[in-house]
């Protein structure tokens, strides 16, 4: 069954009834690393041993965003992936919360009671040991815990995941991801870091000086360090292999950051649609060169060493 996204209280009760209780966790979920995801499996798994709803609760834009927007970390997901992700793993429903003023003078004694026991009725809460919540972040698991024996619910802390000694965490993600350490992210992430958007018209210089380019505008705030990637590009439902420039064309103009990537097999002509890329290992930083005859060089160059790349990891790539 498709994910059913709710966006208030309200509408969890009108949409899922009175007599409906949920399995939850609570979070921004931002990446929808190991972590986050075995945290959900496990509420899934216990949603369906007691026949209730296995949900999410997540918050849009991020705290951060509101109360301090100078600190705010980039996301690493636009909230339709973080849905996505959801879908994928196979909850029932996501409660996203518009994070607001009023949400975040909300008490924690007043989320459990207004939002938790009042609205979605919850017979257990999955989260993590350093969860906080409400305002000042003064709500802990232990103050969940003690609403949970008085109201009956349960509430359960589940342990990290750890990686190579690693504690796995959005901030381990996106410190990976801005510094070019894109394929140390992948077993953070249990995939590819990847970004989307729409394809847009450049200024023509790939079809006619030098390589075919597709450049994305990207929806997501988190983009790699400046630097040349081999990737995989997903246009028209088709994954090809590529080689992705995130840079701000020096050569050139050095204006902007744009990402274009050179997509193996692939000849067509598009301007528009949605594509999706997915860094897999860095080949070098980005570099300014005398001419176009220099970087078609450079970029011949790119071309064998993300072949190369590739070659070397066949077997990962297999379906």
């Amino acid at each position: 069954m498709p994910l059913m996204v709710l966006h208030s209280p309200e509408e969890w009760r009108t949409r899922l009834g009175d007599g409906a209780r949920a399995v939850i966790s609570i979070g921004n979920f931002d990446g929808l690393h190991l972590g986050h995801q075995k945290i959900l499996r496990m509420v899934l798994a216990r949603a369906r041993a007691a026949a209730h709803t296995a949900a999410a609760v997540t918050f849009d834009p991020h705290p951060m965003k509101l109360l301090r927007p100078d600190n705010a970390p980039r996301m690493i997901q636009t909230l339709a992936q973080r849905l996505a992700g959801f879908e994928q793993i196979g909850l029932d429903a996501a409660l996203v919360l518009r994070f607001d003023r009023e949400l975040s003078l909300l008490s924690p004694e007043d989320f459990i009671l207004q939002i938790l026991i009042g609205r979605l009725r919850v017979a257990a809460i999955l989260v993590g040991a350093n969860f906080c919540f409400g305002h000042r972040g003064a709500g802990n698991v232990r103050l969940l815990a003690q609403f949970g024996k008085e109201h009956g619910f349960e509430v359960e802390t589940i342990s990290p995941v750890e990686v190579d000694g690693i504690v796995v965490s959005s901030t381990a993600v996106r410190n990976a991801v801005a510094e070019g350490r894109v394929s140390e992210a992948v077993p953070l992430l249990g995939r590819t870091f990847s970004i989307t958007g729409e394809i847009r018209t450049g200024a023509g210089r790939g079809r006619t000086i030098l390589f075919p380019t597709l450049n994305l505008a990207p929806e997501q705030e988190l983009l790699p360090r400046l630097g040349v990637y081999a990737t995989e590009a997903v246009v028209e439902g088709k994954t090809f292999r590529a080689v992705t420039n995130v840079g701000t064309r020096p050569t050139f103009d050095g204006r902007g950051v744009t990402v274009e990537s050179h997509l193996f097999g692939f000849d067509e002509q598009i301007s528009s649609g949605a594509m999706e890329v997915r860094f897999h290992a860095r080949l070098r930083d980005e570099k300014k060169f005398s001419g176009a005859e220099e970087l078609k060089a450079q970029i011949a160059r790119d071309i064998v060493a993300a072949r190369e790349y590739f070659g070397m990891h066949e077997r990962k790539f297999q379906i």
